[in-house]
């Protein structure tokens, strides 16, 4: 999954969109534009993603409504008895808002309480310094390329794939 934001934390910046898929099994995808709680937002955030704090404002979707509709998607997606696995790349920085927002908006949280980062899983599964794990080096290994859109839902599907790859090359353990 990916988000993009209006800047570092969700104390004082709003979720602008969220991007999510499957990793495993049938191709599902949500990708939702959520209206901001504020106009807080720092240039460079808003660069990076290309969003319009205005134009979300007027046409977003209102954040519970929002978190409402994810998590459907996500009950929708999770086979019985399952609970959805948070993964993203830098998923500290993306579990934060998402964990904020859900239990802002609906007070609790589907994914509970962990998440899966894939910098993190690609750094024990190659044995690379956390230095070699940004995108420009993951992402040139498993897409061809080193960098992401900015797009959440573009974004999420290439870390899904990232990750398919890098479970696809674990070394098979004896027994």
């Amino acid at each position: 999954m990916d988000i993009e934001t209006a800047g570092p934390n969700p104390g004082q910046y709003s979720l602008l969109t969220i991007g999510a898929c499957t990793i495993l099994g049938r191709n599902s995808t949500f990708y939702i534009e959520i209206k901001p709680v504020n106009m807080n937002a720092l240039p460079d955030a808003l660069a990076i993603s290309h969003l319009s704090m205005e134009r979300l404002a007027e046409r977003g979707v209102e954040p519970g409504e929002a978190m409402k509709r994810f998590e459907k998607w996500l009950k929708d997606e999770t086979p019985d008895g399952g609970r959805p696995l948070f993964v993203a790349f830098n998923a500290p920085f993306d579990w934060m808002f998402v964990n904020d927002y859900f239990h802002r908006y609906l007070g609790r949280n589907p994914f509970g309480h962990a998440a899966l980062d894939i910098k993190s899983y690609y750094m024990g599964l190659t044995g690379v310094s956390w230095g070699e794990t940004s995108m420009t080096q993951v992402g040139q290994r498993y897409l061809g390329r080193q960098e992401l859109t900015h797009h959440a839902l573009r974004d999420a599907m290439d870390q899904a794939e990232m990750f398919r790859k890098m479970l696809e090359s674990r070394p098979t353990l004896p027994g």
